[in-house]
Parts: C-alpha cells; sequence; structure tokens
C-alpha cells in the first residue's frame, strides 16, 4: 500500500468517525432527555423542559429529512447541541431570577420567546404544529418548534446580557 493511498484511507475512516459522533451527541441528548420524560419519579418541570427537547429534536430531525436531505449529522448535532445551550440558559437565567421581581421572569420569558420564534430554520407553514408551545400559556417552554437553535442561542445570550446592562443586573 502506497503512502497516499493509506492516507487517504486514514482520512475516511477519520470523516466518517466524525459522522459518528455528531450522530452520538445527537442521541445522547435524546435519550437523556427520553429518560427524564419516562421516569415516574422525575418533577414535572424538569419533564416538560425535557419533553420539549424531544419534540424540538424529533421535529428537527423529520424537518431535516424531508427538507434537507443531503445536510450532514453534524448539521444535526450542531443544532442539537444549540437546543441544549438555549434550555440550559434559559433554565439558569429563570433560575437566577427566582428571587427578583416578577417583571424581571415575564421579560426574560419574552426575550427566549421572541429569540425561538424569530429564528425560522425551515419556515414551516404549520402554525398548529410549530407553535404548539409557544402559543401555550402554561407552559415554561413557550418557544417555536421551527427553531435555528445556533441563532436563536445567539440572539437570547446578546439580548438578556443587553436587558441585565440595562437593568443594573449583575452578569453571571
Amino acid at each position: 500500500m502506497t503512502m497516499k493511498t493509506l492516507f487517504i484511507c486514514i482520512l475516511l475512516s477519520c470523516f466518517s468517525c466524525m459522522n459518528i459522533n455528531a450522530q452520538e451527541i445527537y442521541n445522547s441528548i435524546h435519550s437523556k432527555a427520553k429518560e427524564v420524560v419516562d421516569n415516574p419519579t422525575s418533577e414535572g418541570i424538569v419533564k416538560q423542559f425535557n419533553q420539549f427537547k424531544l419534540d424540538a429534536l424529533d421535529y428537527l430531525f423529520i424537518k431535516m429529512r424531508e427538507q434537507m436531505p443531503d445536510s450532514t449529522t453534524a448539521f444535526l448535532d450542531k443544532q442539537a447541541f444549540a437546543l441544549n445551550n438555549f434550555i440550559n440558559l434559559y433554565t439558569k437565567t429563570i433560575l437566577e431570577q427566582r428571587n427578583e421581581p416578577k417583571v424581571f421572569m415575564v421579560e426574560t420569558i419574552k426575550i427566549f420567546m421572541d429569540a425561538s420564534y424569530s429564528n425560522p430554520l425551515f419556515d414551516d407553514s404549520d402554525k398548529d404544529l410549530v407553535l404548539s408551545y409557544y402559543n401555550n400559556g402554561d407552559s415554561m417552554t413557550r418557544f417555536s418548534l421551527d427553531t435555528d437553535w445556533r441563532r436563536a442561542f445567539i440572539a437570547a445570550s446578546f439580548k438578556m446580557k443587553e436587558w441585565k446592562e440595562k437593568n443594573n443586573m449583575p452578569q453571571k
């Protein structure tokens, strides 16, 4: 085997490993969320957050297959990772504000809702499905399913930083 052939084989095996790892990350986030949802001892609010993750990940996977059949598992991985970061930032921010006036919590929820709604990924016309969580006033995860989670995470982070500065809140 020539050096060039060996190099190509190693390169191809690296690319295949990257795709496997990307799919593993998506699957890991999905399976952890499913474990929480299926666990009868999980608290209601924790189940609610994880149910949203499951539904958003399933929606993302289905829509990608329909509208972006040539996309890579790396794209799915990045979106799943960003969704997880978005939910974690939202949760952290809500918990930080639990002793603040209610108006702070309301503004935080609006910022995250807007970040989700204003950054669609597929421009899905099925608004009943896409906005099922968004329009549910009883849900703590009032976000659009049709979201580019990478852009939404950046938007929410930026808006929260701006809002905290404007209201002289500590940056954590």
